[in-house]
């Protein structure tokens, strides 16, 4: 009977004591890519734009601040649940140019700017749904002739490097034949500063963006945005391709986002109150945002 009556506890020891060797290891051992980075390091590395107005800027410190930055530090908590420690947030500045190699090669974990998912990207990267949906515009001194992207030809028109715009605005001008000047530059605010002085007619870029470049402006009364949408541009937040961990936690803090209302609240912030500069760009959501987050907040069963 001693026997027997002593099984059962030993093998219960056996098993506690079993589950004790694995409890930590086994939570370090199987995590991969960016969350075992994350874990070992301690740290998260994020891409930031530098003047994309209202999603990733500078502001007068010199501090990355936006409706982007904000979102990304949501999705930062979300993976320091899942690594269980806490990280420390790298700052690494991107262009349009550069933010795509960024991310593919390690440089960056997660790129918060304003970035257009399309077929062409997610061949190199991945992206989080969509945040925001936009489209190309063009922006021109008030009393330009230019209304439409036909007015645009034999015209010098910025655009910045590395954009869904700069594309845009090629096929326009080979497939209409308007003989467009394209100017190509680093980044938005060189891109703007062109048309100010004079040294291009126009600036095409995703229309949310020339608003905020306006309401960040001085002489904001002097600018105008026109024309119809030249494209649809869904934005994301970029992060490694094949990252299959990575992918689930942002997935479902996007879902969480959106069933809470942070994503909406966000948007309020960002787009339609105060800018920390004193403007508001004063942009309500679109229908069609507004679709996709009520549909990203449904929980798949």
């Amino acid at each position: 009977m001693k026997r027997i009556g002593t099984l059962p506890s030993a093998f219960a020891a056996l098993l506690a004591a079993f589950a004790c060797v694995l409890a930590v290891p086994a939570q370090a051992q199987e995590l991969t890519g960016t969350l075992a980075k994350a874990r070992q390091t301690g740290a998260i590395t994020i891409g930031y734009r530098e003047s994309s107005v209202p999603f990733s800027y500078l502001n007068a410190r010199k501090e990355p601040i936006g409706y982007s930055i904000e979102l990304c530090r949501s999705l930062v908590s979300s993976i320091e649940d899942a690594v269980n420690r806490s990280l420390t947030i790298k700052w690494v500045p991107v262009t349009s140019d550069s933010r795509i190699d960024a991310v593919a090669s390690g440089k960056v974990d997660l790129e918060c700017g304003s970035t257009t998912n399309n077929l062409e990207r997610q061949k190199r990267v991945a992206f989080s749904p969509t945040m925001f949906v936009s489209g190309t515009k063009v922006l021109v001194k008030k009393g330009s002739p230019i209304k439409s992207f036909r007015d645009l030809a034999g015209k010098k028109v910025a655009v910045t490097a590395g954009t869904t715009n700069e594309k845009t605005l090629r096929e326009l001008s080979e497939k209409f034949k308007l003989g467009i000047n394209l100017v190509v530059t680093p980044d938005h605010a060189e891109s703007f500063g062109l048309v100010k002085s004079g040294q291009a007619d126009a600036f095409a870029t995703d229309d949310v963006l020339l608003y905020g470049l306006i309401a960040q402006d001085a002489a904001k009364a002097n600018y105008e945005v026109v024309g119809d949408f030249l494209s649809y541009d869904p934005y994301g937040i970029m992060y490694r391709k094949g990252d299959a961990q990575l992918n689930k936690v942002v997935v479902d803090a996007f879902q969480v986002l959106a069933e809470d209302g942070e994503i909406e609240r966000q948007y309020k912030r960002w787009f339609l109150r105060k800018l920390p500069t004193g403007e508001s760009i004063n942009l309500p959501m679109s229908a069609q945002l507004d679709t996709i987050i009520q549909t990203m907040s449904v929980k798949a069963e």
